[in-house]
């Protein structure tokens, strides 16, 4: 075996233990996450007798199709890491095992749809409904409100425009449609600033109350997205910067991977 691992390569040129090592990572990564349509990895190791001492030169993964706990759907996830020490003894038992923490280039892409989806998960859900705080609750007479039925459509330029409408728990529901700016804050929030309230489809009795509405649910969606409470264990996400293209949303960043997690 050891002979393969430091001589072999197949017809096209790949060695054996990089292909072993590849297959052992794509099985590994792909149990993160709760679906994926196409998880790839690719390990470069030269020469190859480096990776009897668990020293590899690179390792990249590119995934599409993912989703993460169940509700948070991926278009996209890459990332790529420089030399990485890993313990070869768990390769050769199906294992990846890093033996330092690590981190890599990450880019994240995701849908407008995979956005929208996210909405109607549970975590994000006990965010917005049932919401009894006093500045809402002086809206409502006293009922907990809530923001239904919240579609997001990404623009230009980093903003995006929220449509939602407001249950005051009366029967009453007050439309909610507005613009806003994302951006990053502390490499780990993605802040919702600048809102611009929009009320010309807006009935003239509701508008006052609609405009109060709207800037209560930015504030919340500003305190909402906090990348820590949706990390792998193991898996720090770090932002640098992120961008809107047509009906994506692109984070550009890096990962600090301090193991490789088991499960998603």
């Amino acid at each position: 075996m050891f002979g393969g691992l430091t001589g072999f390569q197949d017809p096209k040129g790949t060695d054996w233990g990089e292909r072993m090592l590849n297959t052992v990572a794509s099985q590994t990564i792909r149990h993160l996450f709760t679906q994926s349509e196409s998880v790839e990895v690719f390990v470069r190791c030269f020469p190859s007798s480096k990776l009897l001492q668990g020293s590899i030169d690179s390792f990249k993964m590119s995934g599409r199709g993912l989703v993460i706990r169940r509700d948070f759907a991926v278009e996209e996830m890459s990332f790529e890491t420089d030399a990485v020490s890993i313990d070869f003894g768990a390769v050769l038992s199906g294992k990846l095992n890093l033996k330092q923490p690590t981190q890599a280039i990450a880019q994240v892409i995701l849908s407008e749809a995979g956005i929208n989806k996210a909405f109607q998960a549970e975590l994000v859900q006990k965010r917005l409904v049932n919401l009894a705080v006093p500045a809402l609750t002086e809206l409502s007479g006293g009922q907990p409100v809530s923001f239904t039925e919240v579609q997001v459509q990404l623009l230009p330029q980093s903003s995006l425009r929220i449509n939602a409408q407001a249950d005051l728990g009366s029967g009453e529901l007050i439309p909610i449609t507005m613009t806003l700016t994302v951006a990053v804050e502390k490499r780990r929030r993605i802040s919702f600033k600048n809102p611009i309230v929009e009320l010309d489809s807006v009935p003239e009795s509701q508008r006052e109350i609609s405009n109060t509405l709207s800037l209560a649910l930015a504030e919340i969606l500003d305190n909402m997205v906090d990348l820590d409470r949706f990390d792998l264990d193991g898996v720090k996400m770090r932002l640098n910067r992120l961008d809107t293209e047509g009906d994506k949303l692109i984070f550009s960043g890096y990962a600090e991977i301090e193991r490789i997690p088991r499960s998603s």
